[in-house]
């Protein structure tokens, strides 16, 4: 065959259907059928086919369409499982994959020998000779192996022609042979007795099913891949599928249920020539062992080649390969010490187990990319051939429920040795741990729909169903970090904040850049403080015309924003005037006000909060309590005290504390009435400011309302209270009830 520079020996669609096929249809169909029929029955058996297809018929078209989508490279299930989620991802999959592969090879040649079992026999009566079957599949392993060193891939597919010719005489031979004596018609559903329950014979077929992908282990030397990959698995798929239902209905009508359950080898007792069936077993197992020969190296090599094993070397070892068409020689070499490892104890019930939870993982993994995909609506995503997403979404669900109706334990720990290997490539890859395309792209589209519809039913979000959606605007956000600190608290659990940086200037190319840079930095601030509030910058002429634009925007996380928060240091009351100036704007979208006075003391131990209720009509009350609520579960304040001082002259204390006891009851709110503090003065001997020191002096954040209405008169009301530290003013200007 032509060799192509870029696509290896440039195959065409064929060995692709041969190589799935022949893996197809292994040991299980010419071992291990009679006895599905006899512990199933045959509607039961072709159930269980069919159920194993709920499985790798939407994996067959999930490859089919991430295939169609992207250039494939060497590598297979590999290559379209890294360039979809990533090389972390992709690689820890790809290393138990390749095991999977490699292992599989010692299940097919300890099958193989199976196949020598009647010359044993035969050997045996006559001069009392038994050959150690492992030798036997020592020996075939050994000309395999050399196949593949010295001759290639090519040669692995021209015999792949000579096994699947032998496969398809010795079905066709059976399909045409007759009826044994004895066998009487039984009904659809009859089983022997005493039968294996359902899940167990699944557990032992299963393993027929799993030879789909095979092909696609070819992708580094196929020429068309992206045509080739679909025509190939998806025939391969459901021929298999057809070939399997036809023999469970030759064996139902053509012997006894009893020895469906005891003869292995019952297909040579039905077939025209009893002959070709320990044949087909031979050639099914060899190729089936050729063709996982052949991917498994290559899974190897192309792990090598994205530098995901740990070690330079190591990487540069299996990545190495001979001749034009790059054959992984280094990576056979170690395959062959592995299958050698494996077909020495020769115990088949183990490998088997442990190999089919791989693949279905694998498979299941290729269903939840496809199903991903669709979700994401990537435009980058165009596939040639197209799936359904719910087909998709079933194979994946169907992967998870079989793993474990299989064996718990092999599920499980398969499942935990992918997270160790995940967790320690991760480990080595620290800098490209970042999300992948599709993890954007589902992000994206999760968070539209949340928008959209939050959007479609903010009209009916109700005064008692408020919670804050935050802007806080500063222009220091890196010289005072108080401001980020009380966002964060208030958006902690029950509401969201956007912190955005002032960058006062024009908008050029060079504010743009240094916005951007800026914007880095914020996400690095908040990620290092644990803070879960979203970051952006704005350059504007000044802080007045920022906050205007600001105030105009929807909210990120699909709940309008309802509430502005503004700072300015104790220490430079200079800077009030364009607080008050910016607040302005809040007011004409009605937004809640927030100014925080901060202190040098920051917030203190965080062990006290005090509230001060002051006005007749209750305007700031519910807000003043629900933040202070909101702020005290934050982790940095659970231990606090809240104290309410209620400051009213003596004749109105009575009244206004037993109004806001029920508020406070029947908002359910962690406040114990004792921590109701009235507080009586003679507003013609004390001010209110003289007051609030007097009891506040101490307190790590005071929180007191005032009248929106009065903004412009604001700057004297907060250069006072002098021996306060934090002072937080509030000012509500929705609707907020606590019920």
């Amino acid at each position: 065959m032509a060799k192509n520079k870029n696509r290896g020996y440039g195959f065409g669609t064929t060995p692709v259907f041969l190589a799935s096929i022949s893996t197809i249809l292994g040991a299980i169909l010419f071992l291990r059928f009679g006895y599905a029929v006899s512990n199933a029955g045959l509607i039961g058996t072709i159930l269980l086919v069919l159920i194993a297809h709920l499985i790798t018929i939407p994996s067959a078209l999930a490859i089919s369409e991430i295939a169609t989508n992207m250039r494939v490279e060497g590598g297979g299930e590999y290559y379209i499982i890294s360039r979809s989620f990533g090389k972390i991802i992709g690689g820890s999959i790809g290393i138990s994959l390749y095991f999977a592969r490699a292992i599989s090879v010692a299940f097919y040649m300890v099958a193989f020998a199976d196949a020598f079992r009647p010359i044993n026999q035969y050997l045996m009566t006559k001069s009392g000779i038994w050959i150690d079957l492992r030798i036997i599949s020592l020996l075939f392993f050994g000309l395999i192996t050399w196949i593949q060193l010295w001759k290639g891939a090519n040669m692995g597919v021209n015999i792949l022609w000579g096994v699947f010719l032998i496969l398809i005489a010795s079905i066709i031979l059976f399909l045409f042979g007759k009826a044994l004596p004895g066998t009487v018609p039984v009904p659809l559903t009859f089983k022997i007795k005493g039968a294996d329950p359902m899940f167990k014979v699944f557990a032992i077929i299963f393993p027929a099913f799993t030879g789909m992908a095979a092909g696609v282990g070819l992708s580094g030397d196929l020429k068309k891949p992206e045509r080739s990959i679909p025509i190939g698995i998806l025939s391969a798929t459901i021929t298999g599928m057809f070939i399997y239902i036809l023999v469970a209905i030759k064996l139902h009508s053509s012997a006894p249920m009893s020895l469906l359950a005891s003869d292995p080898l019952v297909m040579s007792k039905i077939a025209l020539w009893g002959p070709i069936i320990p044949l087909g077993l031979a050639a099914a197992t060899i190729s089936s062992a050729i063709s996982s020969s052949i991917v498994a190296p290559r899974i190897l090599q192309a792990l090598g080649n994205d530098n995901v094993l740990p070690g330079k070397k190591i990487n540069r070892f299996f990545a190495k390969g001979k001749g034009k068409v790059n054959e992984p020689v280094n990576a056979t070499a170690f395959t062959v010490l592995l299958v050698i490892l494996f077909i020495l104890p020769g115990s088949l019930d183990f490998i088997a187990q442990l190999i089919t939870m791989f693949f279905i993982i694998t498979y299941g993994i290729l269903c939840w990319i496809s199903f991903l995909e669709h979700m994401a609506a990537n435009p980058s995503f165009r596939p040639v051939f197209h799936t359904k997403w719910y087909i998709s979404l079933i194979g994946g669900i169907m992967s998870i429920i079989v793993i474990f109706q299989i064996q718990p334990i092999y599920a499980t720990l398969a499942i935990l040795l992918m997270f160790i290997i995940y967790r320690l490539i991760l480990y080595s890859h620290k800098d490209e741990n970042e999300l992948s395309t599709l993890s954007q792209g589902l992000i994206f589209q999760i968070t539209r729909w949340l928008k959209i519809i939050s959007q479609r039913n903010s009209k009916k979000l109700k005064p008692y169903g408020w919670r804050p959606s935050v802007i806080a605007v500063s222009k220091d956000t890196f010289e005072r970090i108080s401001i980020v600190d009380l966002l964060r608290w208030i958006s902690y659990r029950h509401g969201f904040g956007t912190l955005v940086h002032f960058i006062q200037g024009m908008l050029n190319k060079e504010t743009a850049e240094k916005a951007v840079e800026i914007k880095g930095e914020l996400v690095k601030l908040v990620e290092k403080g644990g803070a879960g509030i979203y970051v952006d910058t704005i350059v504007s002429p000044s802080k007045k015309s920022a906050v205007a634009q600001i105030v105009q925007l929807s909210g990120v996380s699909g709940l309008d924003n309802n509430t502005l928060l503004l700072e300015f240091p104790k220490e430079d009351p200079s800077k009030i005037d364009d607080v008050i100036d910016a607040a302005k704007f809040a007011l004409s979208v009605r937004f809640n006000i927030l100014i925080l006075r901060s202190s040098s003391r920051h917030f203190g131990y965080k062990s006290r909060m005090d509230i001060w209720i002051t006005d007749k009509k209750y305007r700031n009350s519910n807000l003043l309590i629900l933040l202070a609520y909101i702020i005290k579960g934050h982790p940095d304040w659970r231990e606090a005290q809240i104290n309410i001082f209620v400051a009213f002259p003596e004749s109105e204390i009575d009244e206004n504390v037993t109004n806001l006891k029920k508020i406070i009851e029947s908002g359910r709110l962690p406040i114990s009435f004792k921590n109701i503090r009235p507080v009586s003065f003679n507003p013609q001997k004390q001010t209110i400011e003289s007051v609030v020191e007097e009891y506040s002096e101490t307190s790590d954040l005071v929180i007191i309302g005032f009248n929106s209405a009065n903004l412009d008169n604001m700057k004297g009301e907060m250069v006072k209270y002098n021996k306060l530290n934090d002072l937080l003013f509030v000012s509500a200007n929705e609707n907020i009830l606590i019920i």
